[in-house]
């Protein structure tokens, strides 16, 4: 996407579009925000797939293989999709709890909160339509948006545990580092040096708010990112292990297979017929 902000919306005829067009799964350079009010959404993310009936948030952030398939609903079909560059709202609430952890998709009660939702889309679909809409009332209005949904999941205590994992400006920049340089075979003392600490307080920050070490992270970053290249590309077991920094086919199929229960290829397979 070149754009560093689209907002679209999504009815009947939209939704027949897509189901006829190739949709396959796939990952994209930028945050994506579905607030679906009416129909349902078959959404292929985090390596399942779910059927998720409106009213539903959904969240993809940048580089998470997914495919979403919006869906009528007793004749309706009502969703709102923001697409937007990592940069454009640095500070997301969203940004760790949907990296790393499997609830993108968050099914909501029924109740003025989304006529709110639905009104400051609209407001943002005026401003984006201008001859030169001001990306700065966007900006805000699309963190308004987020403000709302985060007070809506508090009350649904669907993040108390996030809520608190979002805290620590350290912990983020390391989660910033990792994303530069996950693919290198960096070590915990790299990351520990570029963010000017020692190696057992990065580690104390990282399981008091995950409950993994740095390794843990780092091996899951880069073992999330094999499954992705496993669905998405047609590459060698053997070239991915190199592109994410494994000297080692072997070495890569065995830290694999430990994280997912899985071999790589039995991994290709199964996602072949899920969604297939």
């Amino acid at each position: 996407m070149e754009e560093i902000f689209k907002i679209f919306k999504i009815n009947i005829a939209e939704s027949d579009k897509i189901q006829r067009s190739v949709n396959e799964p796939h990952y994209h350079d930028f945050e994506e925000l579905i607030i679906g009010k009416e129909g349902r959404l078959e959404h292929f993310i985090d390596f399942q797939s779910d059927l998720i009936d409106a009213p539903f948030i959904s969240f993809v952030t940048r580089g998470k293989v997914h495919r979403a398939k919006p869906l009528p609903k007793d004749g309706k079909c009502d969703m709102w999709v923001l697409r937007f560059k990592s940069e454009f709202v640095a500070e997301s609430a969203f940004q760790l709890y949907a990296s790393f952890h499997e609830n993108a998709n968050v099914e909501m009660p029924e109740h003025n909160c989304f006529g709110r939702l639905a009104t400051i889309c609209e407001i943002i679909y005026d401003e984006y339509q201008q001859e030169r809409p001001d990306l700065a009332v966007i900006r805000q209005l699309l963190s308004a948006l987020f403000t709302i949904i985060e007070s809506e999941r508090r009350k649904l205590n669907l993040n108390n545990e996030e809520s608190k994992k979002i805290q620590g400006s350290t912990f983020r920049n390391f989660l910033r580092l990792l994303e530069e340089y996950y693919r290198q075979p960096k070590d915990v003392h790299f990351y520990a040096e570029k963010l000017f600490m020692t190696v057992r307080n990065l580690n104390n920050i990282c399981q008091n708010i995950l409950q993994q070490s740095v390794s843990e992270i780092i091996e899951t970053r880069k073992l999330t990112e094999a499954k992705n290249l496993l669905i998405t590309t047609d590459k060698t077991i053997s070239e991915i292990g190199f592109e994410l920094g494994f000297k080692e086919k072997t070495y890569f199929t065995h830290a694999f297979k430990k994280k997912s229960g899985m071999t790589p290829t039995e991994f290709r397979d199964d996602m072949s017929k899920l969604i297939s």
